[in-house]
């Protein structure tokens, strides 16, 4: 018998298909150990020795397979054809070695795609691990924890509120806060355009003004209303005549099929996928035999593929589409990783795979792929330049003709950002020709500063630097949304505050561990380690001569000579220059007083300097003035009617609230989201303090009823069972009969009704085959779907935002299928004992928890 370790269970299954009975497949499910995360994983002062531990829960798979070699003749190591594929399987043999379960012949096979002839080839040619890839596989692991290990616990000490820095992580954090810097920093400047509307043979065009009273007009010449109104004017007191018409061919050829990195662009431009989703989405499709191997630097194609596709693009289009030799491409990239093919389909005559998501990614690789083989688009761009009678001014129209599709007629690249549209068609015209003047328009503009980045324009920038790896741009990006470092909001990063002082923490005193130019270096010493042209402990031993007394040297400064120097530092961005001659740092409350930048337990705000006796504060990153985010400090409302104590309205880390009393016997109130400070009254100040408020005594229970502000709004308590109400306004307004309705509706829905939202998170539609709504939910264990029967839990491996309708049918399906096996019997066993009281409960509460 013959072992062959893979790492997912869906490859095993299909492998074991393929290879028959002498085999037997099992799954090490991913990495089986790794560094422990406390101290002394690395020791550098050993030659940077490792000491890795076994995952806690690999145990039962690391048991089988140990198990499994003990009885095997040979072992075949089949993981991925990559770095950490390798890594994986060099871990396995390591612990195999450890446990002496390990036979003589062990031998490492690689394929770039599932399917038979690829496997039943990879079999007939085994080799050994490469330790060159081992290698740099340690080296990146060891240099990120050192990172890690060593930078994150000087962030803890010295800058509160920070959670941690990484070697790639930190350099793709400083891009997004440096795009929000120029974003804050950039000036508008507003210029105006003139164009007339054009009509020549029945067909309208837009011409534009490009020369005005004999000079040349660039984009920002014309900068006022009144020169844009006289420009207009006198191009609608002007009859324009066709000057000159300049036709130029253009050529555009298909891009090659795509790696990683394009193709985490791509998804995320055409069809809204993040970076993680596509490379899950993609990972099913490898591991079901559609796709080859999706982690890849590689453009190009085995020759067998490109004969596959040339076919293919003969069947559907006629022979002009194809060219006359086949296309070649090839890639810079020098790192081990080259070797693979792009990522494309392994089947060209099968346009179709999977379902959903699957389904439009697979789409998507299959026709990049295809077009990469096609003809190219040949197109015509067409230049029409009019002038006046006086010739002092003059119009230009621009038109773009497609005179053969070729491969743009099946697939078109995406842009990250909108760009000018020359593409419109023009109607024929001739020189002497002159067109009718329908309308002339002036219209105000305003430049624009650049766009925050989305994950495919982050992607392609990493790249472009040369940081990170495309394999690891998924979960970079994921660490930064965790670490709450970043937000996204319509498909863009906003820097958040505690991503922009981690930023300028590291840039002030580790700058060179966060240039762009030292981490792409890196990044190439630790691919010629993977070449076998370096050797992975003198790359970390450079690294680590110099950054370890780096680290010791800041941790040893005192949190307020850190903040000291991070005021000086980011001084031009927290207090601009106001252009006036007044002092920036002036406070803006006492006068009298200077602001600057001040450490706190909850993170880094700006104060004034004659505190306490001010106590203005305004939030980190948050440029001059009183506006949002200024704290004047605590405001008295006024004196509360019976004890007479003064109420105060002050904020906290929580945000705002209202405080009666100090010390233990304080009283506070939060205040809630809706209602506004500016409608904040000593009336509504003393109805919050009041809180909790007894509605009174449930006329069947006799238990009280009480109505309060909580932590996720205003609710109904009676017996342990909540319901929620819609406002503020209902805690004080809600009588007896409203309050038991209420809770009434609420216990119908299930428990925790009115502690969740019953609303959906998204109606996603009709299910394709039974007609029912579709809606996606939120649950007590997460988010799940349902069509008002059946709900099904959905999958961590599924993100809400990108759940497509078919998923969550195929969801549903599948959750309706297993239903009668795990529940059919039950009912039929507690008939008759079970009260019909209890059984409607029991049933409520089974369909909530899906």
């Amino acid at each position: 018998m013959q072992l062959v370790i893979v790492e997912s269970p869906a490859k095993a299954k299909t492998i074991e298909k393929y290879l028959g009975g002498d085999y037997h497949v099992l799954a090490s499910y991913g990495h089986v150990r790794d560094l422990p995360p406390k101290d002394g994983s690395v020791d550098p002062d050993d030659g940077f020795a490792m000491q890795w531990e076994n995952y806690g829960d690999k145990g039962r798979q690391l048991k089988a397979i140990t198990d499994a070699a003990k009885q095997s003749s040979r072992v075949i190591l089949a993981t991925d054809p990559d770095r950490e594929g390798e890594a994986i399987s060099w871990h396995v043999l390591e612990v195999l070695k450890a446990k002496k379960a390990a036979p003589k012949d062990v031998v490492r096979v690689t394929f770039n795609a599932i399917t038979k002839q690829a496997v039943t080839e990879a079999m007939a040619a085994p080799r050994d691990l490469d330790h060159d890839l081992i290698d740099a596989y340690r080296a990146r692991r060891a240099l990120d924890y050192l990172v890690g290990f060593t930078l994150s616990p000087v962030l803890w000490r010295k800058l509160p509120g920070a959670k941690s820095a990484g070697r790639v992580q930190s350099v793709a954090l400083r891009l997004i806060v440096e795009r929000e810097r120029e974003i804050e920093a950039f000036t508008p400047q507003e210029y105006w355009s003139v164009a007339a509307e054009m009509e020549q043979d029945g067909r309208t065009f837009t011409a534009r003004l490009v020369k005005w009273r004999g000079e040349k007009i660039e984009r920002l010449t014309i900068g006022k209303e009144g020169d844009a109104l006289a420009a207009k004017a006198d191009v609608e007191a002007g009859r324009f005549t066709v000057e000159s018409v300049e036709t130029k061919p253009l050529t555009r050829n298909p891009p090659p099929p795509f790696t990683t990195s394009t193709l985490q662009q791509e998804a995320a431009r055409k069809l809204g996928f993040s970076a993680s989703h596509t490379m899950r989405v993609a990972q099913g499709l490898y591991e079901d035999g559609a796709i080859t191997y999706m982690r890849t630097d590689g453009v190009q194609m085995d020759g067998s593929a490109i004969s596959a596709a040339r076919k293919a693009i003969a069947d559907r289009f006629d022979g002009g589409y194809l060219p006359d030799k086949p296309r070649q491409y090839t890639t810079k990239a020098k790192n081990a990783q080259e070797a693979h093919e792009a990522i494309r389909p392994t089947d060209f005559a099968k346009d179709k795979a999977g379902s959903g998501d699957h389904a439009r990614l697979y789409d998507l690789i299959f026709k990049r792929a295809l077009a990469s083989q096609m003809a190219s688009a040949r197109l015509e761009r067409t230049t029409v330049e009019m002038l006046d009678g006086t010739g002092s001014h003059g119009l230009r129209a621009t038109g773009q003709v497609v005179i053969f599709p070729g491969f743009l007629s099946l697939y078109e690249e995406g842009t990250d950002d909108d760009a000018d549209d020359d593409s419109k068609l023009l109607p024929r015209l001739n020189a002497g020709d002159a067109p009718a003047k329908k309308a002339v328009s002036a219209e105000q503009h305003f430049t624009q500063p650049p766009p925050r980045y989305s994950e495919a324009s982050l992607v392609k920038r990493l790249e472009e630097l040369g940081i990170g790896r495309p394999s690891t741009y998924a979960s970079t990006i994921q660490v930064l949304k965790d670490r709450d470092y970043v937000r996204v909001e319509k498909n863009r990063f906003f820097a958040e505050e505690s991503g922009r002082l981690v930023t300028a923490f590291l840039e002030r005193f580790f700058d060179r561990y966060v240039s762009y130019d030292f981490t792409a270096g890196l990044e190439e010493e630790l691919d010629d380690i993977s070449g076998g042209r370096a050797q992975w402990q003198a790359v970390l031993d450079a690294f680590w001569r110099d950054f370890k007394p780096k680290t010791a040297e800041v941790m040893e400064q005192k949190p307020s000579e850190v903040t000291a120097a991070l005021d000086e530092f980011l001084s031009p961005m927290l207090f601009p220059d106001k252009g006036d001659g007044t002092d920036p740092r002036a406070c803006p409350l006492c006068s009298e007083g200077r602001l600057s930048l001040r450490g706190g337990r909850f993170g880094a705000f700006i104060a004034c300097s004659n505190y306490p006796e001010c106590k203005f504060t305004r939030k980190f990153g948050q440029p001059g003035g009183t506006g949002e985010g200024a704290d004047s400090g605590p405001e008295i409302l006024g004196k509360h009617p019976e004890t007479g104590e003064d109420i105060v309205k002050k904020s906290g880390r929580f945000g705002p609230y209202v405080e009666m009393g100090s010390g233990k016997d304080a009283k506070r109130g939060s205040i809630p989201k809706d209602l506004p400070d500016g409608e904040l009254t000593l009336d509504w100040a003393v109805k919050l303090l009041s809180l909790p408020r007894e509605v009174g005594n449930h006329p069947e229970t006799g238990l009280p009823i009480v109505a309060n502000l909580g932590r996720y709004g205003p609710y109904l308590l009676h017996d342990g069972k909540y319901a929620r109400l819609s406002s503020t306004a209902e805690i004080f307004e809600t009588g007896m009969n409203a309050a038991v309705v209420k809770l009434a509706e609420a216990a119908v829905k299930g428990p925790r009704a009115g502690g969740a939202s019953r609303e959906p998170l998204k109606v996603l539609g009709k299910h394709p085959r039974t007609e029912a709504e579709i809606k996606l939910m939120a649950g007590r264990f997460g988010a799940y779907v349902t069509d008002g029967t059946t709900n099904a839990t959905l999958p961590k491996s599924i993100e809400q935002d990108a759940l497509t309708l078919e998923e969550a049918a195929q969801l549903i399906d599948a959750r309706a299928a297993a239903a009668p096996a795990k529940k059919g019997k039950k009912p039929a066993t507690k008939k008759k004992a079970a009260p019909a009281k209890k059984a409607a409960p029991k049933k409520a509460a089974a369909k909530k928890a899906g």
